[in-house]
C-alpha cells in the first residue's frame, strides 16, 4: 500500500459522495500523486497516470450520463 496513507481521507470522501447517490468515477489506483516542491508531482510516473487513468474515466462517464 504505497500510497494509502490518504485512504481513510479518500473512503470518507467517497462515501459522502456514495449517501448524496452521486456516480463516482474510479481509477486504476489511489487519486493522488506525491510531491513536495511545486512541480515535483510531475515526476511521479505512477501517480500520473493514475490521474489520467481518472480523466479518462471521467471523460466517458460524462459522454454516458449527457446522453
Amino acid at each position: 500500500m504505497r500510497r494509502a496513507g490518504a485512504y481513510h481521507v479518500l473512503s470518507s470522501l467517497n462515501a459522502f459522495f456514495l449517501i448524496g447517490q452521486m456516480i463516482v468515477p474510479g481509477s486504476s489506483y489511489w487519486n493522488i500523486a506525491v510531491g513536495r516542491e511545486p512541480g515535483e508531482v510531475a515526476n511521479d510516473a505512477e501517480g500520473m497516470k493514475t490521474m489520467r487513468d481518472l480523466g479518462q474515466n471521467m471523460a466517458w462517464l460524462l459522454k454516458k450520463v449527457n446522453g
